[in-house]
């Protein structure tokens, strides 16, 4: 049970996490935009062309660095829950990731496609209260770019990634099952049956 429950928190860490590199990688390509606009005014006017190249450089280190936090979860995790707690705990956290897993990944594409396509609704000029229409500048779709800002990461990153978590969590824990089987410090106190001494981590 403890193994399910792991597993089911494990998206959501998960998700957090991919949300904040998002939201940071975000915020170091608005510092650079307004550091070159500032340094540079013939920008605005079209004189001088922006430097691409440091903005695609920040995109491609955050995208590398950002995702290593993310990457150690769904790699430690089951690895360090089967060396504690043996094979039973792990066969407990894969459920709880699968199902936790796919109800986080469709309500986030949902939610942020949902999000999404109501910026554009707005923006569309089909948004209407009375016989006045709600277009750009309103305070609707002020507060469709805000739900906007959210739902991009949603459906584009935590939605899509959440595919990689679940398989990669199955794929170490069946790799490394029999290994769990005989170095789990815990497997031999939480095993009712244990194996025979000799086949596997001898239990006193």
């Amino acid at each position: 049970f403890s193994g399910l429950l792991i597993g089911a928190m494990l998206p959501y860490a998960f998700s957090a996490m991919t949300m904040k590199s998002v939201g940071m990688a975000a915020l170091q390509m608005v510092v650079e935009i307004r550091k070159q606009l500032t340094e540079n005014p013939k920008i605005r006017t079209g004189e001088e062309l922006p430097d691409y190249e440091r903005c695609v450089a920040i995109s491609t280190k955050a995208s590398l660095k950002e995702m290593v936090g993310p990457g150690a979860l769904v790699i430690v995790t089951p690895i360090a829950v089967g060396l504690v707690f043996g094979p039973r705990a792990v066969a407990g956290l894969l459920p709880g990731a699968l199902v936790s897993g796919v109800q986080m990944a469709i309500s986030s594409s949902n939610t942020g496609g949902a999000w999404d396509n109501a910026k554009k609704y707005i923006e569309s000029g089909k948004l209407k209260d009375g016989d006045i229409v709600k277009k750009k500048g309103s305070d609707e779709h002020k507060a469709a770019v805000i739900g906007d800002t959210v739902g991009d990461p949603l459906k584009d990153t935590s939605g899509p990634s959440l595919n990689i978590l679940v398989k990669l969590s199955a794929i170490l824990s069946l790799v490394f099952a029999p290994f769990f089987q005989t170095t789990g410090w815990l497997v031999c106190p939480l095993n009712e049956n244990p194996p025979p001494n000799g086949q596997f981590k001898k239990c006193d």
